[in-house]
């Protein structure tokens, strides 16, 4: 293999959320189409040897790392004794928990609580800790969010890396607001993740708008471009079942990314532009 490849990170987001994502996951872990995946300790399905099947994928030479997908959104609901704020017994929705942040307005303790119940139950599941830890809808790098996270993942799993969404320098266009957005609430995270000592990816892709009309084939080589060695590239991979859509409306488009990544097209891909899946044995994103 050419050492000019670039190595960089496919990771599936959501795992335990619902059992036809849980089922596309493995089946592309199995077939070498992704090397990490993030798993919701908060979603209702790890059960009935979900969370088992997944570990045994690992058994011997690891296929993928194995991510804590900390939770702090609706319509999931905390696995900690009095978290606020909630409604009707769940996590705000994502854009009422962001308002709160930027308005500094999320009480510290209870956060952290959280998190680290989330991590205890990690570490409880898998019988260690994560290889790395992220946010679902990317609330970890929120104001105040980020501190209880990066507290708590400094204290429990510090050899563990944390996911920043801050794209390559290249690869910034100014036409893509919700990227912008995570540009620039990563600029806090990745130094406050320094200053406590955790490693972060180098660069971050693979945000969109999931609508009706995305073309996740037609996506995917943007992803790559400017992405350096170490890179990360989020998916959102699925089946969709009546689990999924009674949690989250993201849904078709979860088929779509797993028939790009299933088909023959994706490791053409990134051959002909010159990348390559890294392996989990052993590796972690280069710093930035």
């Amino acid at each position: 293999m050419s050492a000019l490849l670039r190595r960089i990170w496919l990771c599936a987001d959501d795992y335990g959320m619902a059992p036809g994502v849980n089922a596309a996951i493995r089946r592309l872990i199995r077939h070498g189409r992704l090397n990490a995946t993030s798993i919701m300790l908060a979603a209702p399905f790890l059960g009935d040897g979900e969370a088992r099947d997944l570990a045994e994928l690992n058994a011997g030479t690891p296929r993928a790392l194995l991510g804590l997908h900390v939770t702090l959104t609706g319509p999931f609901r905390p696995m900690s004794e009095g978290f606020a704020p909630l409604r009707d017994g769940a996590f705000l929705p994502h854009t009422e928990m962001l308002r709160l942040a930027m308005l500094r307005r999320l009480p510290l303790e209870p956060l952290t609580i959280e998190i680290a119940t989330q991590m205890r139950a990690f570490i409880e599941t898998f019988g260690r800790p994560p290889d790395y830890v992220d946010g679902h809808q990317h609330a970890h790098i929120f104001p105040i969010i980020r501190d209880a996270f990066l507290r708590v993942i400094a204290e429990a799993a510090p050899n563990a890396w944390v996911r920043q969404c801050g794209r390559a320098r290249g690869a910034r266009s100014l036409k893509d607001p919700k990227s912008m957005v995570l540009d620039l609430l990563s600029v806090g995270f990745r130094a406050r993740a320094t200053r406590v000592g955790l490693a972060t990816n180098p660069a971050f892709a693979g945000a969109y708008n999931f609508g009706p009309h995305d073309d996740f084939t037609r996506l995917f080589p943007n992803f790559l471009k400017g992405l350096p060695d170490g890179g990360l590239i989020m998916c959102h991979p699925g089946f969709v079942d009546e689990a999924l859509k009674s949690l989250d409306p993201v849904t078709l488009s979860r088929e779509r990314e797993f028939a790009f990544l299933e088909s023959e097209a994706f490791p053409h891909l990134l051959a002909r532009t010159g990348f390559t899946l890294a392996s989990p044995a052993g590796e972690t994103p280069a710093a930035d």
